[in-house]
This record gives C-alpha cells, sequence and structure tokens, in this order.
C-alpha cells in the first residue's frame, strides 16, 4: 500500500512539474523598432504562427511533444476539429482534466489558442 502511495505522488509531482512551464525572458525584441513591425505588417499569420510556435515550444512541449505528437498529455495534431480558438485559450487559462493551468499571459494563450485551432484532421 505504501508503494502505491509513493508512485502516485510521485507521478503527481511530475505531472505539475511537467506541464507548468514558464515563460523565457528575452524571447521578443523590445527594441520598439518601427522597421521591424514594418517588415511583420505583411506577413501577420505567419509572424503570428512563429510567435505561436514559439511560446508553445516554451510551454507546452513537455507534455505534448515538440511536433504536437503527444507523450504524457494527448496529441493536439487535430485539436483543431475538436475545440474552438476560444475553447483552446479556456483550456491553456484554466486547465481541464488532468491539465494544470499555465503561466503564460493572455496574449501568448491567444496566439497558441488561435494557432492550435488551425489543427485539423
Amino acid at each position: 500500500m505504501e508503494k502505491w502511495w509513493l508512485v502516485l505522488c510521485l507521478g503527481l509531482v511530475l505531472v505539475l512539474a511537467a506541464c507548468g512551464g514558464g515563460q523565457e525572458d528575452g524571447t521578443q525584441d523590445d527594441t520598439g523598432s518601427d522597421e521591424q513591425t514594418e517588415e511583420d505588417a505583411g506577413s501577420d499569420s505567419n509572424g503570428d504562427a512563429s510567435a505561436a510556435e514559439a511560446v508553445y515550444q516554451a510551454n507546452c512541449t513537455n507534455c505534448h511533444g515538440g511536433n504536437l505528437e503527444g507523450g504524457f498529455g494527448p496529441s493536439l495534431t487535430t485539436i483543431g476539429s475538436k475545440y474552438s480558438a476560444d475553447e483552446i485559450k479556456e483550456i491553456i487559462l484554466n486547465g481541464r482534466g488532468s491539465m494544470p493551468q499555465q503561466d503564460v499571459s493572455e496574449e501568448d494563450a491567444d496566439l497558441v489558442a488561435n494557432w492550435l485551432s488551425t489543427m485539423e484532421e
């Protein structure tokens, strides 16, 4: 019986540690340069996808894999066919089931949710 509790507690610690990822500092250009804004203006969807992928890589890959293939957490390769961007954002910010809420800004949650909502069969 004691071994069962030990395994359960260890599993819980792993879940909380792996899926609780934090943000990396210095991932954005803080120069305030208008030139970069003008360059990105023509490719907002590509820029948003790149930014979303960067947030995903920093916060989600421990559980959902580097290619959305799943691992400890479920695969996200077709998540857009199951949930809307708003529903995905809600899951990111508040958690669901065994997934804890994530410590990301609402802006980052929007980016990732919009990107993931395009993942369909």
